[in-house]
């Protein structure tokens, strides 16, 4: 093999590697996702640990929020389960984050849709929401947990 055959060799490789490279990105949180989790002034830790498990939660005889919500292309959209899955993966749970940001107010729960939809009337929420009430009131641990979630954010951030 001659000089010129090698370098030709070694050329054709890094280019078959750098092919690889970019093909091989992992799918899922974009570049894009990522700074919109890292710029949010919500904090996507907490909610992955404390607010996103609720959306898995067996909420009396309402259906989880999972149920619908994976199925619908409403604004609240959650990532359907991987098969074998009970929580979501770190890419799955940022685009939920993404979807779920939508519908808070950071620093104030009472324009934030994501509290105010599933709560019953009675307790300050709306009218209708067709997966039933998932909160009779604002003193649902769960309605708290999301609530508190809300008040942390530093709105403007």
């Amino acid at each position: 093999m001659t000089q010129r055959h090698v370098g030709i060799l070694v050329a054709a490789v890094a280019l078959c590697i750098t092919a690889v490279c970019a093909v091989a990105k992992p799918a899922g949180v974009t570049s894009t996702q990522q700074a919109s989790a890292e710029k949010s002034p919500l904090d996507f830790q907490v909610y992955k640990n404390k607010v996103e498990p609720i959306f898995l939660k067996q909420r009396g005889e309402h259906a989880r929020c999972y149920a619908c919500h994976s199925q619908n292309e409403s604004a609240f959209h959650l990532q359907k389960l991987m098969p074998g899955r009970t929580t979501w993966t770190e890419e799955q749970s940022k685009l939920n984050f993404d979807s779920v940001s939508q519908l808070v107010t950071p620093g104030d729960t009472g324009d934030s849709k994501l509290l105010l939809h599933p709560l019953a009337p009675e307790g300050g929420g709306e009218p209708f929401h067709s997966g039933g009430r998932q909160f009779e009131s604002q003193n649902d641990p769960d309605w708290k947990t999301i609530a508190d979630w809300v008040r942390m954010a530093k709105p403007g951030a």
